[in-house]
């Protein structure tokens, strides 16, 4: 009898972690490799949806990955450290030679200390049948990642099982809705083990928008159709870069700071209605963003940006084979031997779920009104009223943790 492990990812933001093959890194090559892969992921994910708003946390998902190493072995482990780009065990050549365990401490201090307006929230459980024996080294292990847990449960009563794992969900999201999070398996008598990670993300702009400058306006949707849409506004003093792709695509990017300005969101937006977001994205990485972000000029600007909220929901084995895991989906040359060694455990289901709400106090991820006056037209303009993408980030760092993908392409 084969043993499930379903993996459920509910994501709201963040997550970090240690060694390359062999090598010791430093603190600015981890972030850059842990960028380099909530790329990768993007990629994978927005070339599956191509014609959809789509949300996804790849910080969130790596976490899961990361704590997964601690259990996984041989080829097993291999795939998760070639897919991620690093390995979680050893050290980090920081300050202070920082064991990699404590890495939350120190590689995300910047993105996940409290300031006022902003509430960054992650945590991951491994929820564990009664019958199941983990191995001590693992679960000492567990209990240290990311502000983990374990938690026994009966997967022999599905109901109970679901309700539980949906009430430590629920409680450690700080409010954010998961309503939908598919956990049916979980409730499998065949399950064994349920791993959950989740991140809350809440913040307000350190400019907010007004709401009595909030109008309908037109946004050109990825098909070339015209919408009216909420469209916010307001002018602010904000960080701004011209851009052109080695095909000569010009698009633009401005950086628009949270209270507190440890993060910010990067938006991304192509300069003419007749580049198609794509051919932008294509040219992301981890060295491009960074390119960016030390490029960008203090610059007065009109803003202009929708307000939405876009919910993604994913079931990530198709994403995660084009990233090379594939042996820990397979019940036969699964190797989680490191987690217990009762039986093959193996990972039946990855699915991700993800939510995101911009409005005009600021960013959530879980009145009469008059024509905005344009008089100011010696003011640069950035009007982002076609598809565009944007990244949740630290602020004022060349290096800065990505927390967060999105794109948009119509409402």
């Amino acid at each position: 009898l084969a043993f499930m492990l379903p993996i459920f990812f509910s994501a709201f933001i963040l997550s970090a972690c240690c060694l390359t093959k062999g090598n010791r890194i430093s603190y600015d090559e981890l972030r850059e490799l842990k960028t380099e892969f909530a790329i990768n992921l993007y990629h994978r994910i927005s070339e599956a949806e191509n014609r959809t708003n789509l949300v996804v946390s790849p910080a969130s998902v790596a976490l899961s990955l990361e704590l997964l190493q601690f259990g996984a072995q041989g080829n097993t482990f291999t795939e998760l450290q070639d897919a991620l780009g690093y390995s979680i065990h050893g050290n980090v050549l920081l300050k202070k030679n920082t064991p990699c365990l404590d890495f939350l401490h120190v590689a995300y201090k910047g993105a996940t200390d409290s300031s006022p307006g902003t509430v960054v929230e992650l945590a991951c459980s491994f929820f564990v049948d009664a019958r199941v024996q983990l191995s001590p080294r693992f679960a000492a292990r567990a209990a240290r990642w990311a502000n983990g847990s374990l938690q026994q449960t009966n997967f022999t009563d599905p109901n109970r099982t679901a309700a539980q794992i949906q009430e430590w969900i629920t409680g450690n999201l700080g409010g954010g809705d998961v309503r939908g999070m598919p956990l049916e398996s979980a409730g499998s008598p065949l399950s064994q083990v349920t791993l959950v990670s989740t991140m809350y993300f809440k913040s307000t702009w350190q400019k907010k928008f007004s709401f009595m400058d909030t109008q309908m306006l037109p946004f050109t949707t990825a098909e070339g159709s015209t919408l009216k849409v909420p469209t916010m506004h307001h002018t602010a003093e904000v960080n701004y870069g011209q851009f052109q792709t080695a095909a000569l695509e010009a698009f633009s990017v401005v950086e628009l700071p949270y209270l507190g300005e440890k993060l910010g969101m990067f938006l991304v937006l192509p300069s003419h209605k007749r580049t198609s977001l794509s051919q932008i994205e294509s040219h992301l990485s981890a060295k491009t963003i960074t390119l960016w972000a030390n490029s960008l000029k203090r610059t007065k600007m009109d803003i202009f940006l929708p307000r939405f909220s876009i919910q993604s929901l994913f079931d990530l084995k198709t994403f995660f084979s084009a990233l090379g895991i594939r042996d820990a989906f397979d019940p036969i040359t699964a190797n989680f031997k490191g987690i217990s060694e009762q039986g093959s455990l193996y990972i039946s289901e990855a699915i991700h779920k993800a939510e995101i709400e911009v409005t005009e106090d600021g960013t959530k991820a879980s009145g009469a009104t008059a024509m905005v006056l344009l008089k100011r037209s010696r003011t640069p303009i950035f009007k982002a009223d076609r598809p565009f993408t944007f990244f949740l980030r630290e602020a004022n760092t060349g290096k800065g943790a990505l927390c967060f993908s999105t794109r948009t392409l119509h409402k």
